[in-house]
């Protein structure tokens, strides 16, 4: 028998003499490496975090926040700051696309009657209200602002996190729980050029993004929690 089976008996509550770890052998090290390489892969990613975060030199309080994503599109950025036009055109396209987001999510409960999309974006957004809130991030001086930009009229907003993404991420995962693929994958690439203008615009730092992402599929996940427990209840 597997270590993997000893250990997920002993998760059931079946109690050892011996730590686990003492009972293990070459064999169960050679079986999570085969079967479990994943975590395997995470653990080694893990040590390599922990080594260059604990020798990075922090960024100085003098100086503007280092992002990453602030680098890669250093190009595009002088070439939006150059051309406004550009940058007010890009800025119609992502309102479009933001309008398609919210209609899409929207529609899914008011014409075909699931409520999922609709209730991740409630719980989603109330989240980010609140997190924007407690921590308000300064706009960045290299910021690229847009009047016709979704929401319209160049309003304040959060930074964290990214509510563009998350709304295109809660679309993307609807459309792949009803086996709409190919628009799914439509929107998915929208969502990568979408992210691409935000770090290019000084929109969102990259942390926003990546936070988007993962609270569309944290959020969505609550939801489809919520729908179940409502239906064990009304039975």
């Amino acid at each position: 028998m597997s270590q993997m089976d000893i250990s997920t008996r002993t998760d059931e509550g079946v109690w050892r003499s011996k730590p686990s770890f003492m009972t293990w052998r070459a064999r169960d090290v050679v079986y999570v490496l085969r079967h479990h390489w994943i975590p395997c892969l995470f653990a080694a990613g893990f040590l390599f975090v922990v080594s260059v975060e604990s020798s990075i030199k922090m960024v100085s309080d003098s100086s503007p926040p280092l992002d990453i994503g602030f680098v890669a599109t250093r190009s595009l950025h002088r070439l939006l700051a150059s051309s406004p036009d550009l940058n007010t055109g890009l800025a119609a396209l992502n309102s479009v696309l933001g309008v398609m987001q919210v209609s899409y999510i929207a529609l899914t409960w008011l014409i075909e009657g699931r409520p999922r999309a609709t209730i991740t974006a409630l719980f989603l957004f109330t989240c980010r209200g609140v997190l924007g809130y407690c921590t308000q991030l300064p706009l960045s001086k290299e910021y690229l602002g847009s009047a016709i930009d979704f929401p319209l009229g160049n309003l304040s907003f959060f930074y964290f996190f990214s509510g563009h993404v998350a709304g295109t991420t809660i679309a993307s995962l609807d459309m792949r729980r009803m086996q709409r693929w190919r628009l799914a994958m439509v929107f998915d690439i929208l969502n990568v050029l979408q992210s691409i203008r935000l770090l290019a615009t000084r929109g969102h730092y990259t942390i926003d993004l990546a936070g988007g992402v993962a609270a569309a599929i944290l959020f969505d996940s609550l939801a489809g929690k919520y729908e179940a427990n409502t239906r064990k209840r009304q039975l």
